[in-house]
């Protein structure tokens, strides 16, 4: 045959599909969120959808030797599964262990299309498929660059360079050898055995806030701030004593809030750093209470309300960390009767004294209930009904005796599950209520007693 023959033979790539797919691909990716910042979730399928239409270009349209149609899917397969091995835990472990595919394809599907245009004058086979295949795994190879420090509201990823220190890092250099242990319990009420906790960088305790005192380390190891006494009414009373306020449905009585931020803004009245957590606040009389994670440990701190400087921290040797939601607790301590109630992420159960945080009691509740720590952690805040403190590990329930920690009763079982219990009265019948993974329940606060279930 001879050698026009073969330029008859020959048909360049069809680009334009290949082209304009990607660059409408990227162009929702990146826009969109700009645009509609509510529309993250939209953002992440367009990538999946562009790389579909790039895949069905390539493979029916794009008018390519079908070894190169079929070797590129063979390249971007072996691309996912070397860098698979290489990403950050937190790409690896993202959405479920999907993050690195999804993330892949709109990567992917880029380096094809630039492959196809650059090559265009390549004549060597040998050199066009070498090219090819480098291509892909490079452009795949940028995804072990980054880390991600989580997703935002709008399920958008908080995307960072991989050795860029954390925030959580930042903070415990800015407060590197402020470290303290706890106290040790109440003598009247002995502590039960807490969990072990995964290895991580040490944590030390909060900085203090400009315009209040430093914190002094007790002989029993408690970060404190030295303070007038005050009134222990003001503890017994909290104003927001847990997760959504008193009725735990986001109601706040009395104040009115003026709405109108453009004709009259808040004003920033101090600003304090207290490390990662999904935990909300409780506040009793001029202090406030949250849970955060240090590192190693996992905190409970109080805070003044006015200028926001620690008055004391409790630690526990625990640490839970999943790459969407990052590390920490994932529950809002409780205040009732002078005590704080608190649960950690992965089921550290502990009763403190409101005034400097010592140990009344402590429990496994994770432990107790023989529960499997879920997913997303444990994210239940402590429920008080009476005398007793209920929790749910997972979508179990468990209630204590709120003096001493002694186990009152254990809920069925109820599977996976993130809700915190609930107190309702129902045609006349006042129970506990969760939503787990079959379905709702409520219980009888007395026993744990089912009484219905959906």
């Amino acid at each position: 045959m001879k050698q026009e023959d073969y330029s008859a033979l020959w048909r360049p790539l069809r680009l334009w599909p290949g082209v304009l797919a990607v660059a409408l691909q990227w162009l929702v990716m990146f826009g969109l969120p700009i645009a509609a910042p509510e529309q993250g979730g939209t953002a992440i399928i367009a990538g999946i959808v562009g790389a579909l239409v790039v895949v069905i270009w390539w493979l029916l349209f794009s008018r390519a030797p079908w070894l190169e149609r079929v070797g590129a899917i063979a390249a971007m397969a072996i691309a996912v599964a070397v860098t698979s091995r290489l990403v950050h835990e937190s790409i690896a472990n993202g959405m479920m262990g999907f993050m690195l595919y999804i993330y892949a394809a709109p990567v992917l599907s880029l380096g094809l299309v630039a492959w196809a245009v650059a090559s265009r004058g390549l004549s060597s086979d040998r050199r066009r498929r070498a090219s090819m295949a480098a291509a892909l795994v490079l452009a795949c190879a940028t995804l072990t660059l980054v880390r991600t420090d989580g997703l935002s509201g709008d399920a958008d990823s908080d995307f960072e360079w991989r050795w860029t220190p954390t925030a959580e890092q930042r903070l415990l250099a800015s407060t590197a050898g402020n470290h303290a242990t706890n106290p040790p319990p109440s003598a009247a009420t002995p502590s039960t055995s807490v969990p072990p906790a995964a290895a991580t960088p040490d944590g030390p305790a909060a900085p203090a806030s400009t315009g209040v005192p430093a914190p002094a380390v007790s002989e029993s190891g408690t970060t404190r701030v030295d303070r007038p006494a005050t009134s222990e009414a003001r503890f017994t009373q909290a104003e927001w004593p847990g997760f959504r306020g008193p009725g735990r449905d986001s109601v706040v009585h009395g104040p009115r809030i003026d709405t109108d931020w453009s004709r009259n803004p808040p004003k920033e009245l101090w600003r304090h750093p207290i490390g990662p957590g999904w935990s909300s606040f409780a506040v009793a009389g001029d202090r406030f209470f949250t849970q955060a994670q240090r590192g190693d440990d996992e905190i409970v701190s109080a805070y003044d309300l006015k200028s926001g400087g620690p008055l004391w921290t409790h630690r526990d040797k625990a640490r839970f960390w999943e790459s969407n939601a990052g590390a920490g607790p994932r529950a809002t301590p409780t205040l009732d009767n002078g005590r704080v109630y608190t649960l950690g992420a992965t089921g550290i159960l502990n009763a403190l004294d409101i005034r400097d945080g010592s140990v009344i009691w402590s429990r496994n509740a994770v432990t107790d209930t023989g529960a499997k720590i879920p997913d997303w952690g444990i994210a239940s805040s402590p429920l008080v009904v009476g005398d007793a403190v209920v929790v749910a590990t997972a979508g179990s329930l468990a209630a204590y005796d709120a003096a001493t920690g002694k186990p009152r009763w254990l809920g069925p079982k109820g599977g996976w599950g993130y809700s915190s219990p609930h107190l309702a009265t129902i045609d006349g019948v006042e129970q506990i209520v969760l939503v787990n993974g079959p379905g709702a329940i409520g219980v009888a606060p007395a026993d744990g007693s089912v009484l219905w279930n959906f």
